[in-house]
């Protein structure tokens, strides 16, 4: 069986059996979502339902390493990334059931954590993988040499808050990780990086097992926790692939999602109080424009996947 397999089948099984056994505990020690007041009202509903179940892929991810037989050094670097990401993220968790609200670590302790763990990845990236990237250039291929370290950071950090920001209704951070997963599976298929398929496929497998649990309505969330190990591991495959340069376009809902609340922010300010958005990040804003979770879930999915359908396009068509 491919290695990319191995890994998918291996991660959806942890992933799903690992839910199957935690939403009980995690009911029954009361460790439940605490929705923001500032959020849509129908979603005050979603009150105790159990968070932090993207502890899961802190098993799956590094399961499907070991199962599928990879064991290089930036192998264990990525998982390194993922399970600390998520480490960080089930911190800022905790501290939210906790206080019993929506306030967990501050942004200064979460950006610090995220430049810490980051730049340790990058220096890891440089140092035993290389330099190089992707550009839509006629070379194809340049290396960028030191700068590789606060680039490849800058990616990490931008990634795992924009994952963490598309994880606010059921199902749409899983369910556009796997479309994203699939797609780098494909990149590696086509350009023969056997050597980083497996963790595109443990990606795709362990979205498609929190998935199962998480679509509408949703049995449990992955908290801060699933979102930072999942833009982690986003981030180490557009870095180990070398198309970080297009991960905005792959990942554009992320990028929708993060700037939305950006020119939110900025327009409010400037405006003396005027909202350019109903709400952000953006898919509140179709949510309270009179779109259920379910169509802005699958018009969500849909966009990224034409996205991934370009991403692989342009790839693919000026090649490697």
């Amino acid at each position: 069986m491919p290695v990319y397999l191995t890994a998918a089948l291996a991660s959806f099984i942890i992933s799903a059996a690992g839910l199957i056994a935690l939403i009980p505990v995690l009911r029954s020690i009361k460790f439940g979502q605490y929705v923001r007041a500032e959020g849509p009202a129908s979603h005050l509903a979603k009150t105790g339902t159990p968070t932090m179940g993207g502890v899961v892929f802190l098993l799956s991810i590094p399961g499907a390493m070991l199962l599928a037989g990879s064991r290089g050094v930036m192998d264990y670097a990525a998982v390194s990334l993922i399970v600390a990401l998520g480490i960080l993220g089930l911190l800022d968790d905790y501290l939210k059931i906790r206080r019993r609200n929506s306030d967990g670590l501050s942004k200064k302790q979460k950006i610090a954590g995220q430049v810490i763990v980051s730049t340790a990845f990058s220096v890891a990236l440089w140092r035993f993988s290389g330099s190089v990237i992707w550009l839509p250039l006629p070379g194809r291929l340049y290396d960028i040499g030191l700068f590789i370290i606060p680039a490849a950071a800058f990616v990490i950090i931008a990634t795992a808050n924009g994952v963490n920001f598309a994880d606010g209704l059921d199902g749409l951070c899983s369910g556009v990780t796997f479309i994203v997963a699939v797609a780098f599976l494909l990149l590696c298929r086509a350009w023969g990086l056997s050597e980083i398929s497996w963790l595109a496929g443990a990606l795709a497998g362990t979205c498609i097992g929190f998935l199962c649990f998480n679509i509408h309505p949703a049995k449990v969330f992955m908290g801060d926790t699933g979102a930072f190990a999942l833009g982690g591991a986003v981030a180490a495959l557009a870095l180990r692939t070398g198309t970080a340069v297009l991960l905005p376009l792959l990942g554009i809902v992320y990028v929708a999602e993060v700037g939305s609340v950006i020119l939110q922010v900025r327009y409010f300010r400037m405006t003396g109080g005027k909202r350019l958005f109903r709400m952000t990040p953006i898919h509140h804003h179709f949510e309270l424009g009179g779109w259920s979770e379910v169509k802005t879930d699958v018009v969500f999915w849909l966009v990224t996947v034409i996205a991934a359908a370009m991403y692989l396009w342009i790839l693919l068509s000026m090649g490697y």
